[in-house]
């Protein structure tokens, strides 16, 4: 792996290198994960507005800022600045609760909707299965943001 994976560096990568190291990596599959979710709520209509619209809420969101970071970071614009460490461990703790959240109220209508003849009934499965995909994807990347946070600002304080 590159320079700047959670396991050992405290760097956040630039370039090419956002595709080969972890937990960067995990943007693609939550850029992927998090449209298909997008596209999946769309389609079920959920007969529940309120949850329909905090889950599409949620999920064109963090579609919205994944890309963003993940072109920021492709085109360099952190300058291994410890604040955008901070801001990449913040977001996606962030990240992972809403969709938790958002897959946990997805998973109840569903369930809800089980014993109904509801024309919908598997895009809302298919919503939930990848908004619980993205929800671990999400963890698993603040999880090892949060290591290279701790990494970093341990670094910082042996150079001061």
């Amino acid at each position: 792996m590159a320079t700047g994976t959670a396991s050992g560096g405290s760097r956040l990568p630039r370039g090419s290198a956002v595709f080969t190291t972890f937990p960067d990596l995990l943007f693609v599959f939550e850029f992927v994960s998090g449209g298909l979710v997008w596209i999946f709520i769309l389609l079920a209509q959920v007969p529940i507005p309120l949850v329909q619209g905090w889950v599409l809420f949620v999920s064109v969101s963090c579609f919205i800022v994944t890309t963003l970071l993940l072109c920021l970071y492709i085109v360099g614009a952190h300058k291994n600045w410890s604040f955008w460490i901070t801001l990449d461990t913040a977001y996606h703790c962030l990240a992972a609760l809403f969709y938790f959240s958002a897959s946990a109220l997805e998973t109840l209508v569903t369930i809800g909707l089980q014993d109904d003849i509801y024309k919908h009934y598997s895009e809302n499965i298919s919503a939930v299965v990848f908004s619980i995909i993205v929800t671990l994807l999400y963890v698993v990347h603040a999880v090892f943001s949060l290591i290279r946070c701790k990494v970093s600002y341990s670094r910082n304080r042996e150079h001061s």
